[in-house]
C-alpha cells in the first residue's frame, strides 16, 4: 500500500496569511514609537518646509502660491544669504577640523600623563560646562582690543594686537578659539576611545621597531577611526546650526548688549559673524517671511546632507576600507 502523506498547507493559505499579518502588526507595534517620532518631528516639518518655500506666508494671512519667487529672492536679492553661507562653510571646514585635531591631541596628552591626570581632565572639561551665552560674553571681554587682558599681554610682549571680534579678518578665528576652549566633550570621547586600544598592538609595533608616529598612524588611528568619523559628522551638524555664539559675540563686540530701541547690524563686524541659521531667524521671525526662511532652511538641510554623505564614504579617510 502506498503511504498517504498530509498535503502541506499552501504558502498563501488563510492560516499563513494570518500569521504574517500578526507578525507585521507586532513589528509595527515595536517600531511605532520611532515611526511616530519620525513623522511628527522630521517628515512633517520637512514636507511643510518644502511646501512653504513656494508660498508667500507671513504667519497671519493664508499662504498664497508664488512659485519660485522665494528662491529667486534668497539667491539674488537677499543681501545676507551669500555672506552667511560663506561664513558657515568656513566654520564647517576650519572649526570642525581643528576641533577634531585639538580634541584628539588633548585626549592623547592626558592619557600619557602619569601624575595629576584627573586634575588636567577636569580643567579641560570645565569650560564645556559653561553656558554658551556666558562663555561667549566672557571670551569677548577677554579679547577686547582696547581693554582686554589678552591684548594687554601681547602689547607688553611686543607682539601684534589683533582686533579679534571687532575685526572682520579675526572674527571667525576668534569664534574658532572659543570652540577650541570648549573642547571638553570631544576630549572625553577621544580619551575613552584611546584607552580602549589594545595594548598588545602597541607592544607588537614596538617589537617591530615602530616609532611614536608609526604607532599612532598604524595602531592608534585605525582603532579610533569610527570615533573620528563620529566627531566629524556631529561637528558638521552642530556647526550647520551655529547660532548663539556668533550672535552674542557680534552684539557684545558692537556694544549692543541689551535693551529696546538699539540698532544692531547682523553679523558684526561687516557680516563676518553672520551664519545661515541667523538668516533663517531674520527672515522668519523678524521679517515674517516664512517662505524665504523655508528656502534657506532647505539649503542648510541639503548642505548638511552633502557633508555627512561625503564624510560617511569609506574613502573619505576616516574609516579604513574593508578588504
Amino acid at each position: 500500500m502506498t503511504a498517504v502523506h498530509p498535503r502541506p498547507a499552501s504558502a498563501g493559505g488563510p492560516g499563513q496569511r494570518a500569521r504574517r499579518a500578526r507578525s507585521a502588526l507586532r513589528t509595527l507595534g515595536f517600531l511605532s514609537p520611532w515611526l511616530i517620532g519620525f513623522c511628527v518631528f522630521f517628515a512633517y516639518p520637512l514636507v511643510s518646509t518644502v511646501y512653504f518655500s513656494f508660498m508667500r506666508y507671513d504667519g497671519f494671512a493664508p499662504p498664497t502660491w508664488v512659485g519660485l519667487k522665494n528662491w529667486t529672492y534668497v539667491f539674488a536679492d537677499y543681501p545676507f544669504f551669500w555672506p552667511a553661507l560663506r561664513n558657515t562653510l568656513w566654520l564647517v571646514v576650519v572649526m570642525v577640523a581643528l576641533r577634531v585635531v585639538f580634541g584628539l591631541g588633548v585626549g592623547l596628552l592626558i592619557t600619557k600623563i602619569k601624575t595629576g591626570a584627573g586634575l588636567f581632565r577636569t580643567l579641560f572639561y570645565l569650560p564645556y560646562l559653561a553656558p554658551p551665552v556666558a562663555a561667549t560674553v566672557a571670551f569677548v571681554f577677554l579679547l577686547n582690543p582696547g581693554t582686554g587682558p589678552v591684548n594687554t599681554l601681547l602689547a607688553r610682549a611686543g607682539l601684534p594686537e589683533p582686533g579679534w571680534f571687532n575685526d572682520p579678518a579675526w572674527s571667525k578665528p576668534s569664534l574658532t578659539l572659543l570652540a577650541l576652549w570648549c573642547i571638553g566633550d570631544l576630549m572625553v570621547i577621544f580619551m575613552a576611545a584611546l584607552l580602549d586600544v589594545p595594548k598588545e598592538q602597541y607592544e607588537a609595533a614596538e617589537l617591530d621597531g615602530a616609532g611614536p608616529w608609526q604607532r599612532f598612524r598604524h595602531v592608534t588611528l585605525p582603532n579610533i577611526s569610527p570615533i573620528v568619523l563620529f566627531a566629524a559628522v556631529t561637528g558638521v551638524i552642530a556647526t550647520m546650526q551655529y547660532y548663539t555664539e556668533p550672535l552674542v559675540a557680534a552684539k557684545v563686540a558692537s556694544g549692543v548688549i541689551g535693551g529696546s530701541g538699539q540698532q544692531f547690524e547682523p553679523g558684526y563686524p561687516d557680516r563676518s559673524t553672520l551664519t545661515v541659521p541667523q538668516t533663517v531667524y531674520n527672515l522668519g521671525f523678524q521679517r515674517f517671511d516664512t517662505g524665504a526662511a523655508s528656502v534657506v532652511a532647505l539649503v542648510l538641510f541639503a548642505l548638511a546632507m552633502v557633508f555627512t554623505a561625503l564624510l560617511m564614504r569609506r574613502r573619505s579617510g576616516f574609516m579604513p576600507a574593508e578588504d
